[in-house]
């Protein structure tokens, strides 16, 4: 089941920024929907998220910061911060900028080199997975057990350091990749104690029943198909799955349906009538009650927000 969510899993780069910045300097990331992720080529600097102290970044090191809170970067916690959007941005290309410091002239040796990049996941935000993940995944904590994250994290250094034709482009497949095997290798090394949704996806028979319904959310998921699929029957499967899990299968399934249309709605731009009937629902109705029960909002919010989203995108286009 992990194998399946983390081949299926996707980070859309939105937007890269090659920054060069001259000490002293503080850049604040307001908080955002997308995943935050940075790359430190050179010089160091500190990283504060909201709810947590300074932390030392070095000389290429990474961050992600999956849920997109705010934080500030700085050369020493003592600097005031600006807005990253104050920063100059000259555009390369379609979604990649070179974003230069106030302090930092066109002939000034920046003292910072770094990049900088907003991710967007294929998961729903409240899916187990992400809503799992911590406010910052740091690259170097993760190095030491995953091979993988090293080599991507020298090759980044060299495209930047090098600063070759096309380098900026490079840095952005690196950055997708090195992510998502920052995410591996924090689920390898133990994210989670033995309870949970990383072990009941761990757990083969019950991990096969998950990977089902993912792969499936819009099938009707009855207890009797799904204890017949682990191979158990009834009253065996539900007690089972309820205490690996966490919550009973029929609740389970109504979470990862009500995902499944929260990304139709949020991101495709499907009507709300076209998802209900997908999933199985008789009427609009219930599937708004079922979708507001588990979300929070009915799915007319989201349909408006995604609306207005995308007329602003025009706007700013």
């Amino acid at each position: 089941m992990l194998t399946q969510v983390l081949l299926g899993l996707r980070l859309e780069g939105v937007e890269y920024g090659r920054c060069l910045i001259q000490a002293p300097w503080a850049v604040a990331f307001p908080a955002s929907r997308e995943a935050r992720f940075h790359f430190v080529a050179q010089g160091g600097c500190w990283l504060r998220t909201a709810s947590s102290e300074w932390m030392r970044l070095e000389s290429g090191d990474a961050v992600l910061l999956p849920h997109g809170s705010f934080h500030v970067l700085a050369s020493a916690p003592e600097v005031p911060s600006v807005d990253i959007d104050r920063l100059a941005h000259v555009p390369i290309s379609e979604n990649i900028y070179l974003v230069r410091g106030e302090a930092t002239g066109s002939d000034a040796a920046p003292s910072s080199v770094m990049f900088c990049g907003s991710m967007r996941f294929n998961l729903d935000p409240l899916h187990p997975l992400l809503a799992m993940m911590p406010e910052v995944m740091h690259a170097g904590a993760l190095a030491k057990r995953d091979p993988t994250v090293p080599g991507l994290l020298e090759a980044m250094e060299r495209e930047v350091s090098l600063d070759r034709i096309g380098a900026c482009g490079i840095l952005a497949r690196l950055a997708d990749v090195l992510a998502a095997s920052i995410i591996r290798a924090w689920v390898e090394c133990g994210c989670s104690d033995s309870t949970g949704w990383i072990a009941a996806v761990q757990c083969p028979r019950i991990g096969k029943v998950m990977a089902a319904i993912h792969a499936e959310p819009e099938r009707d998921w009855s207890v009797p198909v799904l204890a017949e699929l682990m191979g158990a029957s009834r009253s065996t499967f539900a007690e089972a799955f309820t205490r690996t899990v966490g919550e009973s299968p029929a609740k389970y399934v109504a979470k990862v349906k009500m995902f499944q249309a929260r990304r139709w709605i949020a991101q495709e731009g499907m009507r709300i009538t076209v998802a209900a009937h997908r999933l199985g629902y008789d009427s609009e109705a219930s599937f708004s009650r079922a979708f507001k029960r588990v979300i929070g909002q009915p799915p007319s919010a989201v349909r408006s927000e995604q609306v207005q989203h995308r007329n602003m995108s025009r706007l700013a286009d």
